[in-house]
């Protein structure tokens, strides 16, 4: 069975994203990620700290007063963007899953074509929740209004088995 050819050999120590900008893990617990196909290292990673994962929480938190006021119009352009790279790059994302969790490049192909189908439903939810619902007369003299608001940030951890499915 002949392997594809890799992506890339060698991914280096991987970063956080947080802020806006790239950092190195503070941490010394380093891990490494291995080709399933080769043995070979392909990236190092770091567990991250405790200021790590709270600088990174609070700074969402304060990006969520600025986003609630970013208009619709704009938050469905950047999920459309999104989409449009996921399908830009879908055989080189394709690529990195199966170099990375070692499936089959048929599985691969599914979960990333799954992946955009995930952002589809993103960019049609955003017209579904902030619509709105008014219900008149609930009851006599009673009118009730329905607001979907974010609440704020969340964690996703995604299995090992479906990792880009965040």
């Amino acid at each position: 069975m002949a392997l594809l050819p890799e992506v890339q050999n060698h991914y280096g120590k991987l970063k956080f994203y947080i802020n806006g900008r790239w950092v190195e893990s503070e941490s010394d617990q380093v891990y490494e990620d291995v080709n399933p196909a080769t043995g070979e290292v392909i990236a190092e990673f770091s567990s991250a700290t405790d200021g790590e994962i709270e600088q990174a929480v609070q700074t969402a938190q304060a990006a969520m007063s600025s986003w609630r006021e970013v208009p619709l119009r704009d938050k469905a352009r950047y999920l459309f963007d999104l989409r449009g790279k996921f399908e830009e790059h879908f055989d080189m994302l394709c690529r990195v899953l199966v170099q990375d969790h070692g499936r089959t490049i048929g599985e691969a192909r599914g979960t990333v074509r799954r992946c955009i189908e995930n952002i589809e439903s993103a960019c049609s939810a955003l017209l579904l929740l902030t619509k709105g619902d008014y219900v008149t007369d609930l009851a006599r003299g009673l009118d009730q209004a329905l607001y979907w608001e974010p609440r704020g940030v969340f964690l996703i951890i995604t299995p090992n088995n479906i990792p880009m499915h965040a």
